[in-house]
């Protein structure tokens, strides 16, 4: 299950920040929808990763906490293992598809 390997971090809020409408959701087609999902997952996982690196090299320069800094990689990494869990998972289903007979 993903949200075992997403934890707390801010890929799993993405997916539930903006609940679609009952209008807007008939309107998007299923790739649509995916697609969007996808691009948040991506778009919030560079976010994090850009955070704990900032952070890491404000916590060098002393304008951060030890702790402050540990937290913000800490979730980059979560996010950068969730992404390649789900990255995993697509490449696995085109591969199984490929095999399929037809």
């Amino acid at each position: 299950m993903i949200t075992s390997a997403i934890g707390d971090s801010k890929i799993l809020q993405a997916t539930q920040s903006a609940p679609l409408q009952q209008n807007e959701a008939e309107k998007l087609s299923a790739s649509e929808g995916f697609e969007k999902i996808l691009n948040g997952l991506g778009a919030n996982a560079f976010e994090a990763l850009r955070t704990g690196e900032s952070t890491a090299i404000a916590a060098i320069e002393g304008k951060a906490t030890t702790q402050q800094a540990v937290m913000a990689t800490m979730e980059a990494e979560k996010s950068l293992q969730a992404a390649l869990a789900i990255r995993d998972k697509i490449v696995n289903a085109f591969l199984e598809i490929s095999r399929m007979q037809i």
